[in-house]
């Protein structure tokens, strides 16, 4: 029996829109999950955004007050996908309530925003999923297997990165992702957050770094009226930008390996630039998310002049099946979110996680807040072990 859950989505910028569609078609590719998820309501502050979002996809209702949500006895789990200075508040409130959490990265502006969030999570009893996305395409979770089984060797260094130009035109709006009381960091919390994720996903802990950090524009026009994603504002007064538009880092992780972590928002010429690289002492992978169902894999005995293959992802890899009947059909990045509502709503069914959880997020902010401390410093940190979880939860 296949039993309805109410959801809510709180915040409908692109992030809400694209939680809303995930769970409009998580049950087309996993017909056999025993929960259906039914738009309940919506929840956004700019004046008829929410009804335009309830009427166009079929929420029952909708609200400008998040609150709303939380005191809905209809409501059993909730997207958040408003801005980061109110991922804590909702957050807490939202699993005070006893309503599930699938909460966008970085859950807050700090490490104690990400663990405010989950001891709230733990202490409801509530799941709590992170959009940590790019870690669900089946060739990144190959790849991690890949890596795990030995077939590339012991990884000796690895390279993340994340390089974008929504923010290179020196018109684009100055909105709250640029301010640091509403944005908190800049390139840190929009990709560098995915990296840190990535590179723990696929290598395990981190325990120091080195990092530095740059503001390449910097001031931009504000805004005069309401936006969504990264629109222009033109003639707009100027104002300054408060965060980092560029962050490299080194880092050392826990087996011994080395890698480098680096995000851009203002790399002009690159679109979603992101990926990785891992080498090992036999071998190496790498992925490209504008390849997203690739890998470049080298392994073998050879050492030298060793050649790397391009390897399709296919159904038995990762989440490819309930998408894709064979190699070489291409997944999106939308899929990747219907993947987290999959696993999201799974983790609910059986009361236990699946996917990213509270701890991964809590593991990446510990690493943006090294990241942010040794840039001021100039210094080595150490990452600082959270105190919640031990790892991924399972896939």
């Amino acid at each position: 029996m296949v039993e309805a859950l109410g959801v809510a989505v709180v915040g409908f910028g692109w992030m809400g829109r694209v939680h809303t569609q995930a769970y409009a078609r998580v049950r087309h590719h996993y017909p056999r999950l025993p929960l259906r998820p039914e738009l309940v309501t919506v929840a956004e502050p700019v004046p008829g955004r929410a009804e335009e979002a309830a009427e166009r996809y079929g929420f029952v209702s909708a609200t400008r007050d998040w609150r709303e949500v939380a005191a809905d006895p209809r409501v059993g789990a909730v997207s958040v996908t408003s801005p980061n200075f109110l991922h804590r508040e909702i957050g807490v409130a939202m699993a005070e309530a006893g309503k599930h959490l699938w909460i966008e990265k970085p859950v807050g502006l700090t490490g104690a925003d990400a663990r405010a969030v989950a001891d709230a999570v733990a202490k409801a009893g509530v799941q709590g999923t992170v959009g940590f996305n790019y870690r669900s395409a089946p060739a990144v979770e190959t790849a991690r297997a890949l890596i795990a089984s030995g077939e590339i060797g012991r990884v000796t260094h690895a390279r993340v990165r994340l390089f974008s130009d929504y923010a290179a035109h020196p018109d684009a709006a100055l909105t709250w992702r640029y301010e640091r009381e509403r944005g908190g960091s800049g390139v840190l919390g929009d990709l560098a957050s995915h990296g840190a994720d990535l590179a723990r996903f696929l290598l395990g802990d981190i325990v120091s770094l080195t990092a530095d950090t740059a503001v390449f524009v910097p001031e931009r026009p504000r805004p005069t009226g309401a936006t969504a994603g990264h629109a222009l504002a033109s003639g707009g007064e100027p104002g300054p930008v408060e965060n980092e538009d560029y962050a490299g880092c080194l880092l050392r992780f826990a087996s011994g390996a080395r890698g480098v972590l680096e995000a851009c928002r203002v790399s002009v010429g690159e679109q979603n630039a992101y990926g990785f690289e891992v080498h090992g002492t036999r071998g190496a992978v790498f992925w490209d998310f504008r390849r997203m169902n690739e890998l470049g894999v080298s392994r073998g005995t050879a050492y030298q002049d060793q050649p790397v293959s391009t390897v399709y992802v296919g159904p038995g890899d990762g989440e490819f099946g309930a998408f894709q009947p064979g190699a070489a059909n291409a997944m999106g990045y939308d899929d990747l979110k219907v993947i987290e509502a999959y696993r999201f709503l799974r983790s609910i069914a059986e009361g236990e996680p699946y996917g990213a959880t509270l701890a991964d997020a809590v593991h990446s902010a510990a690493v943006l807040d090294a990241m942010a401390e040794s840039a001021s410093s100039g210094t080595w940190v150490d990452v600082t072990a959270p105190r919640h979880g031990t790892g991924p939860g399972p896939t």
